[in-house]
């Protein structure tokens, strides 16, 4: 599939997320195991925002230069609206971490360390799932009315389910570890297993770090075909769900305390992804202009965001009881 990006930007760009990952590790190294405060996460998620739109910025300079306004613009803005996509789609893989790590009580100071790990697990994963999606749509143009029916059930379907709390003992991974490995009852630092008596013991962070990177598999099924319904670019659709991905641990401190807040999200992102799986099935007759699509995904946000602080969770679960 032909793209914008040559050689030289891909390869760029694997070196500056390979020196992100690699500064975040020394960071955290430096500072140990620490609790971190909403300081500090709001630091770091200026720092990853600001880093995607200065890509941005620098993507759309050379594009202006070399091939023009008109595609440094549509690409801007494809890039614009895929990290906007990406990003509100990890507030999701946000609260279901916030589960995970609740129901295993991780202590504060190692909430940090699974989260990283699982961040670099999911760089990777995501990584080969958009290489996989770009070769098949390219050799498959009609897979892309498959991404968009799936993504209208899946928006549907989230739309029906979104009051009610995932049963994690349920869990089938989880259910596995349980059978067929030794796990410790207690954390063991931040390490994710040792050796007793001649024996390999997984620690209870080992099963935490599990669930996330497999929960984040999952959402990267919703959210890699709504990307791929803004552009087809592989190079766009690659940078922008990895910057959304970068800022993901630094997003979950900021956003744990206020998870309650934001109650009704969860309507907004699956009204997202209706109006994604909608766009892709109906593009041979209608065709929504990506400033439109990022007028459109950015509106139903702010909206979800906006009611949730005017109606309060409890006026709504009672408004919903009293139907």
């Amino acid at each position: 599939m032909e793209g914008i990006a040559n050689s030289w930007m891909w390869a760029g760009f694997a070196l500056f997320v390979v020196i992100a990952i690699t500064v975040d590790l020394l960071v955290l190294e430096r500072k140990g195991s620490h609790s971190v405060g909403v300081r500090e996460a709001l630091g770091w998620s200026l720092l990853w925002v600001a880093l995607a739109l200065i890509f941005n910025a620098g993507l759309w300079f050379w594009l202006d230069q070399s091939v023009g306004r008109e595609v440094a613009n549509l690409k801007a803005t494809e890039f614009l609206t895929g990290y906007l996509i990406e990003k509100s789609l990890s507030v999701d893989n946000i609260f279901v971490f916030l589960m995970i790590l609740t129901a295993f009580a991780v202590p504060a100071e190692l909430q940090k360390r699974a989260l990283i790990i699982g961040v670099i697990g999911a760089v990777v994963l995501r990584a080969i799932m958009i290489l996989i999606g770009a070769w098949l749509i390219a050799q498959f143009h009609w897979i892309l009315y498959v991404f968009g029916a799936f993504l209208l059930i899946t928006g549907i379907k989230m739309i029906w389910a979104a009051d009610h709390e995932p049963d994690l003992e349920k869990n089938p991974i989880l259910k596995w570890m349980r059978g067929h490995l030794l796990i410790t009852r207690e954390f063991v630092g931040e390490k994710l297993s040792e050796m007793r008596e001649g024996k390999r013991w997984y620690t209870p962070l080992f099963v935490v770090v599990v669930l996330i990177g497999i929960t984040d598999v999952i959402f990267a099924v919703d959210s890699i075909p709504a990307i791929f319904a803004i552009t087809t670019d592989p190079f766009i659709v690659m940078t922008s769900n990895i910057f959304a991905i970068l800022g993901l641990r630094a997003l979950y401190f900021l956003l744990a305390d206020l998870a309650s807040r934001f109650h009704l999200l969860k309507y907004g992102l699956a009204l997202v992804l209706v109006f994604i799986g909608t766009k892709m099935l109906i593009v041979e007759w209608i065709k929504i202009p990506v400033f439109l699509s990022l007028g459109v995904v950015g509106a139903i946000l702010v909206s979800a965001v906006a009611a949730s602080w005017l109606i309060p969770e409890k006026c709504a679960e009672k408004g919903k009881n009293a139907s």
